[in-house]
């Protein structure tokens, strides 16, 4: 600045201050989550109907998790680009932690929602994956990884590194793991089996499910799976059906049928049960996501093609978690209590992972 005058040394002091607080100040608005306003709160069903699910937010990139980096780092660094989340399919839930299984990515997504970080996970050797389609995630940290394409499902531990690998025969393929009462439920689309193994260091094969090979009960394309305290619930994608069973195997009853009325499926995917023994029934071809009561009975469903925020595009996976909600508080309107989360993958379009939150209205929680 040695060719300016005292004054204009002011004025360019000034104009520098102004210019460094309004850039830290749209920078520190910038980091932040992305905010909905009450314009833009969108519900099912649709008004005048009483309001049961909310459409909260999406995350497509990392950014949409970590918000932008510091308006600091950005001034003298750079931005960094934000990473894609780019094919996800299976979806699990773990504390704060929600697991992404990317089919392009060959590994997973993991966001921890309150450190509000995002990172891959591509791991390589023993580990390595090929289409890692479904995964779950135990109480002490344990990733389980069903490989369509390794033909296995792959284990790590809590610091995510390998431990074993249960599979490796070629008619084996699986589509989904689940972990429930110290067992490993595998979906074997192949065989048309649910195998169960124990889950400690030996992981020592157990039996397989279904008992019935013929009529009712036979699994033709067992694609999907929850695990409730008493129950096995079955996505069979080869006969449009969610087929229920008791843990030892014995079948109980069905839902759904194909066709393209409420109530049916044409490609029936990902499930997931609440607590109250509501079932949460992913089909891609409706693009929507269908809830059952205990009976069997469609209580109502959310989503739709395409069109806006809320709505899915070749979804494959819905997972519910009542744990943390405080990470999506600030998404809810101020008329509802949230319940629990509800998250929906998308194969493509813009909004990779729906978030929604089942809700009550507050005069109604309170009384």
């Amino acid at each position: 600045m040695a060719g300016l005058g005292i004054s204009d040394k002011t004025i360019f002091m000034k104009l520098l201050i102004n210019f460094l607080v309004g850039y830290f100040l749209l920078a520190a608005l910038a980091c932040s989550p992305k905010l909905q306003t009450t314009a833009e709160v969108i519900v099912y069903p649709a008004p005048p109907e009483k309001a049961r699910i909310q459409y909260l937010t999406s995350f497509s990139t990392s950014q949409d998790v970590e918000g932008n980096k510091s308006g600091f780092g950005k001034f003298v660094a750079g931005e960094e680009a934000p990473k894609p989340i780019i094919k996800p399919y299976g979806v699990a839930i773990q504390g704060d932690k929600i697991y992404l299984c990317d089919l392009d990515l060959e590994g997973l997504e993991i966001m921890d929602m309150k450190a509000r970080s995002f990172e891959y996970f591509v791991p390589k050797g023993l580990g390595q994956l090929k289409l890692p389609i479904n995964c779950f995630v135990d109480s002490l940290g344990y990733l389980f990884v069903a490989d369509a394409k390794r033909q296995q499902v792959v284990i790590y531990n809590e610091n995510h590194e390998y431990v074993t690998a249960i599979g490796a025969d070629e008619n084996f393929k699986p589509t989904d793991v689940f972990v429930k009462n110290n067992k490993i439920w595998i979906a074997d689309v192949t065989n048309g089996s649910i195998d169960v193994y124990k889950n400690d260091s030996t992981y020592q094969f157990l039996y397989s499910i279904p008992e019935e090979k013929q009529g009712e009960g036979k699994l033709y394309q067992p694609t999907n799976l929850f695990i409730t305290g008493d129950k096995v619930y079955v996505s069979d994608f080869g006969e449009f059906k969610i087929k229920i069973y008791d843990h030892k195997g014995k079948y109980l009853n069905s839902i759904g049928s194909y066709g393209k009325s409420l109530g049916q499926f044409v490609r029936p995917k990902g499930i997931a049960v609440d607590r109250e023994d509501k079932l949460y029934v992913v089909d891609a071809a409706f693009e929507n996501v269908q809830i059952f009561n205990k009976e069997g009975q469609l209580l109502m469903f959310f989503g739709g093609s395409y069109k806006g925020p809320g709505d899915m595009w070749l979804p494959a996976k819905v997972a519910i978690s009542y744990d943390h909600l405080e990470n999506f508080q600030e998404y809810v309107d101020d008329r509802y209590i949230l319940q629990y989360i509800i998250l929906v993958t998308n194969n493509f379009g813009p909004d990779k992972v729906n978030v929604y939150g089942y809700v009550e209205e507050k005069a109604i929680a309170n009384k």
